[in-house]
Formats: structure tokens, sequence, C-alpha cells
């Protein structure tokens, strides 16, 4: 028997995801699973707890890419037309993982910008109460 890995038709490379029959419905459904998360990303900003829970979702689907990777490659047949799965990981990488992880730097660069924001309002507060105890001192 064949490894479900086993591809020769299927060539490793950006362009052979660009040419990947996008009308496949559970490819439409991943393009609407990134658009969601996206969506989540952007609006969950006011929301520390929400993000949290959001990026750690993210990074553990990463992670479980390659397993997923594997069940597909063995069950293609029952979703798609064509065995996208190969043993590398480049499909799944390229439309799965690199989607979830743009997301999840998005998130961080939000967690970055919101530390930097805090620590300049810390930075000023810390000023004015500097500023007080002198003008105190000077009375």
């Amino acid at each position: 028997m064949p490894s479900a890995f086993s591809v020769t038709s299927f060539p490793d490379s950006i362009p052979a995801v660009l040419a990947t029959d996008w009308t496949e419905p559970w490819l439409l459904g991943l393009a609407v699973f990134h658009l969601l998360c996206l969506l989540l990303t952007c609006f969950s900003s006011g929301r520390y707890e929400l993000q949290v829970g959001h990026f750690l979702c993210l990074v553990t689907l990463v992670y479980c890419a390659e397993y997923i990777n594997e069940v597909a490659a063995m069950n293609w047949r029952l979703f798609s037309k064509y065995q996208y799965f190969d043993s590398r990981g480049m499909f799944i990488s390229l439309v799965f993982s690199a989607p979830l992880l743009l997301n999840a730097m998005i998130i961080v660069v939000m967690w970055v910008r919101r530390t930097l924001a805090v620590m300049a309002d810390l930075k000023g507060s810390q000023e004015k109460a500097k500023a007080r105890r002198r003008r105190r001192k000077e009375e």
C-alpha cells in the first residue's frame, strides 16, 4: 500500500498553491475561517482575556498542523478532489499555518503597543508626582 503522503503530481511550491482550485468547499470554508480569525483578532483588541484565549488557540492550531496534515493526507478523498497534503507539509503550512501565524503576530504587535502606551502613561504619572513633591517641598 502506498504511503498517504506520496504525491508526485503536486509540486511543493507557492505557484502550486496559487494554481489550487479555490472553489472546493473545504478551501472556501478554510478561507472563511481565516477571515473570522482576522476579524476576531481586530475586534478583540479591547478585551485582553479574549485576545489571550484567541492567541493560545492560534498557536495551538499551528502546533497541531503536522497532525492535521497527516490525518488530511490519509483522508483527502473524503473532502477534496486532489491530494494537497504532502509529507513536508508545504501546502498546509502556506494555507493553514501562515495565516494563523500572521494573526498571532498582529496580536503580539497589539500587546507591544499597549505595553508601550502603559509604560508612557506610567512615566508621565511618575513625572507629575515628582513635580508635585518638588512643589510641596518649595512651599
